[in-house]
C-alpha cells in the first residue's frame, strides 16, 4: 500500500511540474512479484531510458482498483498470470486494444486476445508429474485417463479454486463438453490418494515423498524444486500427444483503458515480446517464451519438446464460470 502510495504521488508531482511524459515512464500492476519482473524492467530503463515504475499485489485487487480509478488511475498496462484473468479484465472494461503491428507479429493469435486487448508474454504447460519410483511413463497417456480406475488412490490435485485448474477444466469442456468432462472430472476426484493441495509445489513434494504417483502441476513449479533437488524422485509427462496436446497457460499484460502513457506503454509491450526480453522473462521463472522465435532456456528445454494445444487460451475465460460449476458439481474442493 505504502509503494502505491509513493507511485501515485511521485505521479502528481511529475505531472505538476509538467516532468511526466509519454516518453520517459510507464507505470505497471502487476500481479507477478518482483523478482519475476524488475530484472526485465530494468534491462528496459537502461536501454532505453524509460523509468518503468509498478507495483505488485494479487490479480483481483489490482483489477478493482484500476476499475475503481477510473480515468485517474496512473496504470498504463496491467501484468498477471493466467488467460482466465487476462479475460476477466477485459470482460471488466479496464482495458484497451494494444493496436500493435509488433506484437501480433512477434505471438501467435493463441496466445492473444481476439479483440487485441492483451498478450502473453510466456507460457507455461499444465501437464503429468509422476513418481519416477512408482509409475513407468508407459502408462500415461491424456488428462482424461487420469480417471481411470489403475490410478484409484494415487492421484494428487491442486485446489479446485486456484485459476490454473479451472482453465485447464475450461479447455476440457471446449474439447469434449460438458457431460464428459464432468464425468473425467468425478473420475479424478475418484482417483485422489488425499485432499487436494493449496499448492503445485506440495504436490509434488508428496509424490516425492509417496504419499501419491501422479499429479498435474505447472511446468515452473516442477522446475524449481527440481533445481534445489537434481535428486527429485519426480518428471514431467507430455499428455494428448497423439490428440489435441498439452494444455498451455500464459503470463501476459494488457493496456489500460485510460492510460497516462499508451503510446510508451505500447511500445514497452512490443520489447517485451521481442527476443531479447523473451528470453528474460521466460527463464527468470522457468517458463516458455509466448514468440516462437525465442528457445526457452536450456534447463526448461532439457524437459523435452511437446505438442501444444492450439485452442485459443482466452477460451479459459469464456469458460470459467462453467468450469468452476462443474469442479464444484464433481466435488473437487
Amino acid at each position: 500500500m505504502q509503494a502505491y502510495k509513493g507511485i501515485l504521488t511521485a505521479l502528481a508531482l511529475a505531472a505538476a511540474s509538467g516532468i511526466a511524459s509519454a516518453a520517459d515512464e510507464v507505470v505497471v500492476y502487476s500481479s507477478r512479484i518482483e523478482d519475476l519482473i524488475k530484472p526485465v524492467f530494468d534491462a528496459y530503463t537502461e536501454e532505453t531510458g524509460v523509468k518503468v515504475s509498478y507495483i505488485t499485489d494479487k490479480e483481483a485487487p489490482l483489477m478493482a482498483r484500476i476499475k475503481a480509478e477510473g480515468e485517474n488511475t496512473p496504470a498504463d498496462l496491467l501484468l498477471t498470470v493466467d488467460a482466465g484473468n487476462l479475460w476477466q479484465a477485459e470482460q471488466m472494461g479496464i482495458l484497451q486494444p494494444l493496436d500493435s503491428e509488433v506484437v501480433t507479429q512477434n505471438i501467435p493469435p493463441q496466445y492473444r486476445s481476439s479483440s487485441g486487448a492483451w498478450t502473453g508474454l510466456s507460457l507455461r504447460a499444465r501437464t503429468i508429474v509422476y513418481s519416477t519410483e512408482r509409475v513407468d511413463p508407459k502408462e500415461l497417456s491424456t488428462y482424461e485417463a487420469l480417471a481411470d480406475e489403475q490410478w484409484e488412490g494415487r492421484l494428487c490435485l491442486r485446489t479446485s479454486k486456484k485459476v490454473y485448474n479451472q482453465s485447464l477444466t475450461a479447455t476440457l469442456i471446449e474439447a469434449h463438453g460438458a457431460e464428459k468432462t464432468e464425468e473425467i472430472l468425478k473420475g479424478w476426484v475418484n482417483n485422489l490418494a488425499t485432499d487436494a493441495f493449496a499448492d503445485d509445489t506440495a504436490l509434488i513434494q508428496a509424490i516425492d515423498a509417496g504419499l501419491c504417483d501422479v499429479g498435474i502441476v505447472n511446468t515452473y513449479y516442477y522446475g524449481r524444486l527440481h533445481k534445489e533437488n537434481p535428486d527429485l524422485q519426480a518428471k514431467l509427462f507430455w499428455p494428448n500427444q497423439q490428440d489435441r496436446g498439452v494444455h498451455v497457460n500464459l503470463s501476459g499484460i494488457g493496456l489500460t483503458k485510460h492510460a497516462p502513457h499508451p503510446q510508451a506503454a505500447r511500445k514497452l509491450v512490443e520489447w517485451l515480446t521481442g527476443e531479447k526480453a523473451q528470453g528474460m522473462f521466460a527463464a527468470i521463472n522457468q517458463e516458455y517464451p509466448a514468440n516462437p522465435n525465442v528457445a526457452p532456456s536450456e534447463e526448461v528445454s532439457a524437459w523435452g519438446e511437446f505438442k501444444a494445444d492450439t485452442v485459443p487460451v482466452e477460451i479459459a475465460g469464456k469458460r470459467q464460470a462453467e468450469a468452476i460449476m462443474l469442479m464444484d458439481r464433481a466435488g473437487w474442493r
